[in-house]
């Protein structure tokens, strides 16, 4: 139905029936990379990976080399790794040149003489222009879902972590349902090719597949054979979407409209597209409680500190901070109410990867999507959907809420949040140039 309300719209989705004790949210990091190589270690029949990037580091090389374990022991076994072309073929922004994890790849291939394959996956022609943001880690018919990547701060391999979201769930229906996705959508494109090989072609060479991948990409969806939408306990959706207003973009806006008492929403950079603002506006009109987890700007992968060399990147947190105190002032009525309540998370020398919607008691969101306007028009992004009627998960939900809020501090006012004449001076420098020929309005639609 064209006006069909958001409650209905959730409430006809099939989905997956899930167990609540084969649901398990990991409090932490650590946590996550001891269950990862702990069932990379078990796995009997395949292990299916997708992530922005598998970084030669500390922590790639624990995960790597737990692949060429499993397969050398178990040869049968079924490995396909999946991360972004553009990605896996560059050094870390603002780090020297080099050549990237691809040469990595292919020097560990090398040494070990296995078929562990690792796929570079061009969402477009160009990284600013979308990468692979889907995420998802299935192992025989268990799925580990999680924000991260793979490396030494997301796994915590080192003094540093980068804190996100953790779920293990047992679910065969809903493996079997991403791994269909990795073979149709991912795997029987010419697009996407092997990067643990030589000879991998250039971007150039392949520009006319990128492009026909791209359109099947926005047809792609999740298969849900063995779903139902009449289930009535615990169960999950699994959903995908690139590009303008794409099935997830849809999902997301309809989830966040049919909140009626509370809403939780967790999100790194506080730079929203305009849909979601709108709809969290309508939102304190009808006098739904909000409560926005936000990254402090310490708290951003990109954050520079004041004692070291400044680069051009480290204006980011900066750029998101100036949103977040511009929406606070709109909504200070509503903050000084203690129906809104913005909370910043901060861990000194950690950073904040978060990202997730609890709508009233029966709704909740796993997703590796930014709420940004790239992850609503340019980056593949996915999200498992939560349908908890009964509350089975209540228990699970209020501690892991509580364990991210351990770190956070509630403003009560836009004033508590720095403005340009606080900030560094070459901070400062480049914020007012962007302002005055307005780029920094362009850089919010693509960072």
């Amino acid at each position: 139905m064209l006006f069909e309300s958001p409650r209905a719209f959730l409430s006809a989705l099939p989905r997956f029936a899930q167990s609540a004790h084969a649901f398990e949210a990991l409090a932490s990091s650590a946590q996550f990379r001891e269950q990862l190589l702990e069932h990379i270690a078990k796995a009997q029949r395949r292990i299916y990976i997708a992530a922005l990037y598998l970084q030669n580091d500390a922590a790639g090389d624990l995960i790597l080399s737990a692949l060429y374990a499993a397969k050398a022991r178990q040869p049968q076994l079924e490995i396909a790794v999946f991360v972004d072309w553009h990605r896996a073929q560059r050094g870390l922004i603002g780090a020297k040149a080099e050549s990237g994890n691809a040469a990595w790849y292919q020097q560990r291939a090398q040494q070990h003489h296995l078929e562990v394959p690792i796929y570079g996956v061009p969402v477009q022609s160009r990284e600013l222009l979308g990468v692979l943001h889907l995420k998802g880690f299935v192992i025989d018919d268990k799925v580990i879902y999680s924000g991260a990547s793979l490396n030494n701060v997301y796994l915590h391999v080192g003094d540093r972590y980068r804190y996100d979201r953790y779920h293990v769930l047992h679910n065969p229906a809903l493996a079997e349902s991403m791994v269909h996705f990795f073979q149709t959508a991912l795997l029987s494109q010419t697009a996407v090719h092997r990067l643990d090989r030589p000879n991998i072609p250039s971007t150039k060479a392949i520009r006319g597949e990128i492009r026909h991948f791209r359109q099947h990409l926005k047809a792609a969806r999740y298969s849900l054979q063995g779903s139902s939408n009449t289930e009535t306990g615990l169960a999950i959706t699994p959903w995908v979407g690139v590009g303008q207003r794409n099935p997830l973009n849809r999902l997301i806006l309809k989830l966040i409209s049919a909140s009626e008492r509370k809403i939780v929403i967790c999100t790194p950079y506080f730079n929203l597209p305009r849909s979601v603002t709108k709809a969290l506006n309508s939102l304190i009109k009808k006098g739904v409680q909000i409560d926005l987890i936000i990254g402090d700007k310490t708290a951003n992968d990109f954050y520079i500190p004041p004692s070291e060399p400044f680069k051009t990147i480290g204006a980011l947190p900066y750029l998101y901070e100036a949103n977040l105190r511009r929406f606070a002032k709109v909504q200070q009525k509503a903050m000084q109410a203690g129906q809104l309540n913005i909370l910043l998370w901060h861990d000194i020398g950690h950073s904040f990867h978060l990202k997730g919607i609890w709508v009233d008691d029966d709704y909740q969101l796993l997703t590796g999507n930014n709420l940004n306007p790239r992850a609503f028009n340019l980056d593949l992004e996915n999200a498992l959907l939560i349908h908890d009627p009964q509350g089975e998960l209540s228990t699970s939900k209020a501690a892991e809420l509580q364990q991210i809020r351990q770190h956070t501090r509630r403003i009560a006012s836009y004033t508590e949040l720095e403005t340009l004449a606080d900030y560094p001076e070459k901070v400062k420098k480049l914020l007012t140039r962007l302002s005055r020929i307005r780029v920094d309005r362009l850089l919010s639609r693509f960072l």
